[in-house]
């Protein structure tokens, strides 16, 4: 069996769920993707999916509680997060998704954005 596309660590599937339920609307899962941005090319994008889209990528997460949720990879960006994990990571000054990404080449100073 081929490893996931992206892997999702238990605390990040958690907040990725308090985030889906605080919406205050049935979503589908979340949407993860890439675009053009920063000073390096690449950012990554998070984003509330309401429907699966025709050519996604499906990924299950799931907390160590056992709930679960669909992540959906925007399939033009397949290539550039092959084998990425997704972490949550809190501390005094900022909180948030952070992507361990095994294919960047380089990222840049602020960490806004990377290169393959």
């Amino acid at each position: 069996m081929a490893a996931p596309i992206i892997e999702v660590t238990p605390l990040a599937a958690e907040k990725a769920i308090e985030l889906l339920q605080s919406r205050g609307k049935p979503s589908a899962g979340i949407r993860i993707g890439v675009r053009s941005r920063g000073c390096s090319g690449m950012s990554y994008t998070l984003e509330f999916a309401d429907e699966q889209n025709k050519f996604d990528e499906v990924v299950d997460g799931e907390t160590d509680g056992g709930e679960a949720f669909k992540i959906f990879v925007d399939p033009k960006a397949v290539m550039f997060i092959l084998g990425t994990r997704m972490e949550y990571q809190e501390d005094k000054f900022k909180s948030g998704f952070e992507f361990v990404n095994p294919n960047e080449k380089g990222r840049c100073g602020c960490g806004e954005s990377f290169t393959v």
